[in-house]
């Protein structure tokens, strides 16, 4: 056999999974249930979609809202389906111009993990941003990548709750967080 063929047999193999994947978990509901009132024992307020959410909205398999706690910007999104437009928080502050920082994950009251990251730009007060994704079932994912092969191969029953919590690295709830 050679190479050519070789190649072309090794990218079929690999791609074999993709075209016998079992049917996606069903969705439990995709009536959207309302947004959270509170988040972390604080009330939300609701604000407007900024130019950055709204250009997400369109085919979006879901919902996306934006929230206050007074002291945090909360992003939550409803997703009903596995999706890639469901996206790492990171790459949009990339795209706004941020330099990322890494930064250990998180553990809340719940136990669950939260993937961090900071977010600065030069004139502006650096951001500590914070993800997590979860389901009806209780389970969590720190990131958009460790939850869409789950979600796509069925091992993940939605709809699920993004949510993405940045807050400027200069007040109480960045020292109280979990």
């Amino acid at each position: 056999m050679g190479r050519g063929a070789l190649i072309l047999s090794l990218a079929a193999a690999a791609l074999v999974p993709l075209a016998v994947a079992p049917p996606r978990a069903p969705v439990a509901s995709e009536t959207f249930p309302g947004w959270p009132t509170a988040f972390e024992g604080r009330s939300l307020r609701q604000v407007a979609l900024g130019r950055r959410e709204e250009g997400f909205v369109g085919g979006f398999p879901g919902r996306i809202g934006r929230f206050s706690d007074g002291e945090s910007e909360i992003i939550v999104r409803w997703v009903v389906e596995p999706t890639r437009k469901l996206h790492p928080s990171v790459d949009c502050f990339r795209g706004l111009g941020f330099t990322i920082v890494s930064a250990d994950s998180i553990q809340d009251a719940l136990g669950r993990r939260w993937s961090t990251f900071h977010a600065i730009k030069d004139g502006e007060r650096p951001i500590f941003v914070r993800e997590l994704i979860t389901d009806a079932e209780g389970r969590w994912w720190s990131d958009v990548s460790s939850w869409y092969w789950p979600a796509v191969f069925g091992r993940a029953a939605g709809p699920w709750w993004a949510f993405t919590i940045a807050q400027s690295e200069d007040t109480d709830a960045v020292r109280r967080r979990p």
